[in-house]
This record gives C-alpha cells, structure tokens and sequence, in this order.
C-alpha cells in the first residue's frame, strides 16, 4: 500500500480542520494520538483515521480493531503525518472525527446533579483540563459558557485525554441565557471566588441536591454581574502562603468535594 503524501487531496483537507473556521464549516475535527483516538473510536465519532508506518507500529491493535469496524483507515507519510499533527513530534495516528458538543437544553434535559460552568475560558490547555477533571470525578456536563475557546481545538484535546468524549459538552455564547436556563432547571449556582462567604469545608449540604459550579476566566475571574448571579460565593480555603489558585486546580478541588457529597449519598 502505498502511502499518501502531504498533497493528497484528503490529507489536505484533513490539516484544514487545524482552523476554527473549517472545524464549523464541515462539522468534524482531530484527534491526535492513541488515547483520544481510542476514546473517539469506542464512541463512534471516528470519519476516518490517518496512521503512519510508524504509529501503526505503536498502536496496531487500535488501528486494526478500527479498520475492523469499517472506519476507512490511511496509511501516510511521515512529512503527510506531521501536517496532519498538532504537536512538535507528531504520533502519526490521527482521526477525522464529529463535533462533540450537544445544546445547553439538551445537557439540561437530562436532569444534571453536578455541573462544571467554565465562564470565557481563553487557554486551551485549561478547557481540556476541567474536561478531565469533569470526567474524572464523575460531573454530568461541562458548560462553555460566553466567548470561550473551542473545544475541538487540538491542544484542548490533547489536554482532555480522551475525556472530551466521555462527558457531554455545551458551549452557548449568551453567559445570562445560561445562567438563566441553568436557575430555571432547579440547579444551584455556586461560584468560586477568594472572598466568598462559604468555606468549602462548609458547603456540604449545598452538593446534595443538582449543582453547577462557575469558574472563571483565567486572568480575570468571574465578573461582578455574573459572580451575583450565583446563589452561593465559596471560598477555597487556602492554608499555606499561597495568594491564589489557577483555574483548574480550583476546579479540580471544588468538583472533587462535590463528587465525594454527591456518591456519598
């Protein structure tokens, strides 16, 4: 089998998906490497997948068990891989795979009980962080709520590590039209803030009932209007002679303590 080049017309079109504006247009984005790989393909998201000599090597029961499922699989060249890749070393296995993220109405149809609502998240890196975070501890939905990074961006699926399509993700621009649908589903809003008036420590009974969490732009937080929006401000209590958490870890803490309420009952 000979392998295609960098100007074959499909590998052309797949390295367009690196562009937001071509992600819309066509409905479809990359995933790169054996974990996202895997985690698209057990879902059924999988268009088409390109593999070099070298990724087959590494990965060929995920690359067989694709082509087994009727998936059409590629072989490329190297040069064709690393356009194809996102990362300095590409892993030459890359798949052509659906959007993921589903409505706001939809995420909320399905009577959540633990919400991450990340409010104009900017850094890729961070957006598919919380999505591993979200998955791991067990969150129903991850909410981009305002101008937000796309999820689909390819570092933002590195980050996720196959979680991106574990966990249902809604994006909706309007930041008030999602607060109100979230209020109007019967879901608490709890925002993060360093002066909140809730220690987490004491914010137990909050996590027994549905519960979405706001999280903040990472250089700028919550904004005032959005953070009074919420019901309850909490506050992560800092014990050491740190002045602040960056985004994911307070994600990752306040989601843990909401998990441990939450499958506790």
């Amino acid at each position: 089998m000979d392998a295609l080049s960098e100007r074959n017309p499909r590998v052309v079109s797949a390295v367009k998906l690196h562009r937001a504006v071509q992600r819309r247009k066509t409905g479809q984005f990359l995933a790169e490497g054996a974990n996202a790989v895997a985690a698209a393909s057990d879902t059924g998201r999988v268009r088409e997948l390109f593999y070099s000599a070298d990724g087959a090597a590494r990965a060929h029961e995920l690359v067989a068990g694709i082509a087994a499922s009727g998936v059409r699989t590629t072989l490329v060249s190297d040069r064709a891989a690393q356009h194809l890749g996102d990362t300095v070393t590409a892993p030459g296995l890359v798949a052509v795979c659906d959007l993921i993220d589903v409505p706001l109405d939809d995420v909320l149809a399905a009577q959540p009980r633990m919400l991450a609502v990340a409010v104009e998240i900017a850094e890729p890196g961070n957006a598919g962080t919380l999505i591993r975070v979200s998955d791991s501890v067990g969150a129903d939905a991850v909410v981009l709520a305002g101008d937000t990074v796309d999820p689909h961006n390819g570092k933002c699926v590195r980050a996720s590590a196959g979680s991106l399509f574990h966990v249902p993700i809604a994006r909706h621009r309007d930041i008030t039209e999602t607060l109100d649908s979230i209020a109007a589903a019967g879901i608490t809003i709890l925002a993060t803030a360093a002066d909140g008036e809730i220690d987490l420590d004491d914010a137990d009974e909050l996590c027994t009932g549905p519960v979405a969490w706001l999280f903040g732009n990472e250089a700028h937080g919550l904004g005032p209007a959005v953070a009074a929006r919420a019901d309850h401000r909490i506050r992560i209590p800092i014990r050491g002679r740190s002045e602040s958490l960056n985004l994911a870890t307070a994600a990752a803490i306040c989601l843990y303590a909401n998990s441990r309420i939450r499958y506790a009952q």
